[in-house]
């Protein structure tokens, strides 16, 4: 047993199937894709035209007019899951406590659109001419540093950059410093935007769904017919507080984030290693850490994209770590309702595993028909399945070798 014990006191989330925790979860639940026709930028000259987009984000809503206008979309995004998250969890931030409270962010692409932007006018117009308050937003920390600046957070600010696993390995370091006791409660997730440099990169090496001729754009994990991403963005945030802190403040406690777990492995190399080495010892060692068995696992939130390595990947290193019970454990992956998210993807599915365990509800991967051999584990498919869960394993792999998991279980006392 740890001597500090982590609990989820605050869920914010935005993504593609839904604005706010209850629309996520209503819709994740029910099957409701976010997949849609993209209209944040021309897709008329390529082959594929959707994705993963946050339809109607008005972030002025949340955060009122002022102070806007010099952001980019990722740090708006951020700023107002951030605001969902400490209004959901009643946390009061003063100048008191504000140096007790960290933030632990996730992301990979979310400067890339403004770096593009910021040399493209700097290389057209000449380097007097770019507006040096949009220099912010081409560092990679800009949306955490917002967090902060905004909401008058003290405590340490940190971004982790190790692609698809960054909002979990920035829960992983959020853990640190809560068990360390450097901090009370941590701000802790990711964020992605969608724009033209990220689809554009995707398609043209191949990644998307339907980028390559003859191929269907079609998001379906698992299914014969994948053949690539679509590719999402969103954001989630969640509220980690060391327990006895939570409970002095008579929070509502979500969940507890049990164990956490990553492993290099440097077989893979821009392509996932097909044995699962890395991706399998990560569980286990996430596992360990919660000081659980495998046994102990009632459901896997998976890191299943729609491709054709991945899936088959994670599905062999489930079978390392569970053996028989690999075929008798529920396994579904939420990425077929609102895409790869990349970097936000690993806490956009603790958050959905949050409320599996509030609700005992197994949220369904849609889009599936047709079978393929290789992926023959206990997948929940189009849709939801009623079941107790006590106990919940979320994986996020990368092909550039960075696996992380994260186990999350219901409160007890």
């Amino acid at each position: 047993m740890k001597d500090k014990r982590i609990v989820i006191t605050g869920v914010g989330v935005l993504a593609s199937n839904g604005i706010g925790k209850d629309e996520f979860w209503k819709n994740l639940e029910n099957g409701v894709s976010g997949i849609k026709p993209v209209t944040l930028f021309d897709t008329s000259n390529i082959r594929c035209k959707l994705a993963g987009e946050i339809s109607d984000f008005k972030p002025e809503t949340f955060l009122g007019q002022k102070g806007l206008r010099n952001l980019d979309r990722s740090t708006k995004l951020a700023l107002v899951t951030a605001k969902l998250a400490i209004n959901d969890s009643g946390l009061q931030i003063t100048e008191e406590n504000t140096d007790d409270i960290g933030v632990s962010l996730g992301t990979t692409l979310g400067s890339v659109w403004s770096i593009s932007e910021f040399d493209k006018e700097a290389l057209r117009e000449g380097p007097r001419s770019v507006n040096p308050a949009h220099f912010p937003n081409t560092v990679m920390n800009s949306p955490a540093s917002q967090i902060s600046i905004w909401f008058n957070i003290k405590g340490f600010n940190t971004t982790i950059s190790s692609g698809f696993a960054s909002s979990l390995d920035a829960i992983g370091y959020a853990m640190n410093f809560l068990e360390l006791g450097r901090v009370k409660a941590v701000l802790a997730g990711g964020v992605e935007e969608l724009c033209i440099q990220t689809y554009l990169g995707f398609y043209k090496i191949g990644h998307l769904a339907g980028s390559r001729p003859g191929k269907q754009e079609i998001n379906c994990p698992y299914d014969k017919r994948r053949n690539g991403i679509a590719l999402g963005e969103g954001t989630s945030i969640l509220v980690l507080e060391e327990l006895e802190h939570a409970k002095k403040r008579n929070a509502k406690i979500y969940g507890e984030v049990l164990g956490y777990g990553s492993v290099f492995d440097p077989k893979s190399r821009n392509i996932y290693n097909p044995k699962g080495d890395g991706a399998a010892d990560a569980m286990i060692e996430a596992i360990n850490d919660a000081g659980l068995e495998p046994k102990n696992i009632d459901y896997i939130s998976s890191t299943a994209n729609s491709t054709l390595d991945c899936d088959v990947m994670e599905t062999r290193a489930i079978k390392k770590v569970f053996g028989k019970k690999a075929y008798k454990i529920p396994i579904s992956s939420i990425k077929s309702i609102i895409g790869e998210c990349f970097s936000a993807a690993g806490v956009l599915n603790v958050a959905g595993s949050v409320f599996t365990l509030q609700e005992d509800i197994i949220p369904p991967t849609i889009n599936y028909d047709i079978q393929d051999k290789r992926c023959d584990l206990e997948y929940v498919t189009n849709k939801k399945k009623s079941k107790k869960v006590n106990k919940i394993l979320v994986n996020s792999d990368t092909p550039t070798g960075v696996n992380s998991s994260v186990v999350v279980g219901k409160y007890e006392e």
